[in-house]
């Protein structure tokens, strides 16, 4: 039998979280034989960065049970059961810390699905929950909230127990106790660690970078590493002295300052990182009849793109997004290769381009502000983002379409010149992967403010 759980916390202090919210599924291998859903006053202010996360604030919580009331259903519905969670160590350790704090000792033997995931469907892009599970085809929805993940963890954990035939997999991982014993040095690493979005530097004793890393929280971010199982985890954790960090507000500046940096310091634990994290790019050309003509294709630096993917799934999605979004033709956006009209024309979505009803003046008026809008070729521009404080913003400066650099301002400066731009901006490598790396980012956030320039003449 497994209790399929997440819970969410108030942030803050190493062992010093409350809970906010848990949710556990009873499982007995095939169906889902219980349920147990609830908020948690955590007796505790949430932090700010959790509260945005999660949407969950303290107002919420102010009328929720508090742990001591739930604990006794907690302890019912996992008695006989293995503890299955996605990164299974975080989640006991915060049962064990409220359990202790009643004078209780709470032990399961647990299964963690980020391990057990990286066993049995290995070469994923990414085995954060979110993403896993979207590459696979799981519905998710609620993401941060308890309900929502711990739902997305057993259709994650029913399809794992399919492809474990022999079940020797499942039998090896079960841990007694998986709470890593994090020892004093990486614990007063970790409790310096700030909650705030940013890069962190691990050092070694000479002071040498051995590795980088940004997070949207730096101090769960270390949580992970250091009470990871994982080979190379383990190395770090032997290895690593010290930790200095960036705060950047911003996810933004966050990647690319990564992105930079690992290029830099070519640190010994993120060889993976150094590759390129695009393959697919977005090419035009003008047909016959003189309509543009938009191409997905492998990424070619030799080639002048508009844009460039994570691979062709996404490339797909966003060509589609965009052909209804601009009223563009199928054919000319190379989804329907069939004869005559498109399905488009059909349903009246095209105007005619494939059968030239519309013109090529017309219809390329359209297609240009697609290409306008995703692509920073010759624009002078700057994209606003958080800033370190609730009274600062950051900045990114693109000009004549190359990213230069990154800086803060605040609130009540008024950003409209460019020569003050190059003043406040930190100088940085304009490259194929900070390209992509702010396309991407400015794609999936619409809401980001972008400023066009206007340069004196």
């Amino acid at each position: 039998m497994y209790a399929i759980l997440d819970i969410e916390t108030t942030g803050g202090k190493y062992n010093e979280e409350g809970i906010t919210e848990i949710a556990i599924y009873k499982y007995n291998g095939h169906d889902v034989v219980d349920q147990f859903i609830s908020l948690v006053n955590p007796e505790r202010p949430i932090q700010p960065f959790v509260a945005n996360l999660t949407g969950i604030n303290n107002q919420m919580l102010r009328n929720a049970p508090k742990f001591y009331e739930v604990a006794k259903r907690i302890v019912e519905i996992t008695t006989d059961c293995v503890i299955v969670a996605h990164n299974a160590s975080f989640d006991y350790r915060i049962l064990q810390t409220e359990f202790s704090r009643l004078g209780f000792d709470y032990e399961r033997e647990s299964l963690c699905t980020v391990e057990l995931s990286k066993k049995l469907i290995p070469d994923q892009k990414s085995y954060s929950l979110g993403k896993l599970v979207r590459g696979l085809g799981i519905p998710l929805s609620d993401r941060h909230r308890a309900n929502g993940d711990a739902l997305a963890t057993v259709k994650l954990f029913k399809l794992l127990l399919s492809k474990d035939s022999e079940k020797t997999i499942i039998t090896e991982t079960v841990r007694a106790d998986p709470k890593r014993q994090i020892d004093d040095k990486l614990l007063r690493l970790m409790e310096q660690a700030p909650t705030a979005t940013g890069v962190y530097y691990m050092h070694r004793e000479d002071g040498k970078i051995i590795y980088i890393g940004k997070s949207k929280n730096i101090k769960k971010r270390l949580n992970q590493h250091f009470t990871s199982d994982q080979s190379k985890s383990r190395r770090i954790q032997t290895e690593v002295t010290s930790i200095t960090y960036e705060i950047t507000g911003s996810e933004l500046l966050a990647l690319l300052k990564e992105s930079e940096e690992i290029k830099i310091n070519k640190p010994k634990y993120n060889r993976a990182l150094r590759r390129s994290k695009f393959d697919q790019a977005l090419y035009q050309f003008i047909d016959d009849n003189g309509y543009i003509n938009l191409k997905i294709g492998k990424s070619d630096y030799r080639k002048k793109s508009i844009t460039t993917f994570t691979n062709r799934q996404q490339a797909k999605t966003f060509i589609h997004r965009w052909t209804e979004e601009y009223h563009l033709c199928q054919k000319l956006t190379g989804i329907d290769n069939n004869n005559g009209n498109c399905f488009g024309y059909t349903i009246k979505a095209c105007f005619g381009a494939c059968i030239t009803e519309e013109t090529p003046e017309e219809y390329n008026i359209r297609a240009l502000q697609l290409i306008e809008n995703n692509s920073f070729d010759n624009q002078d521009m700057v994209i606003i983002d958080q800033g370190r404080d609730v009274d600062e913003k950051s900045v990114v400066l693109i000009e004549e379409g190359r990213f230069k650099g990154i800086g803060f301002f605040n609130l009540n400066y008024q950003i409209d010149n460019i020569d003050i731009l190059r003043s406040i901006i930190t100088p940085m490598k304009h490259d194929r992967d900070a390209q992509h790396i702010i396309q991407s980012y400015t794609r999936k956030h619409k809401k980001l403010k972008i400023i066009k320039l206007i340069k004196n003449e």
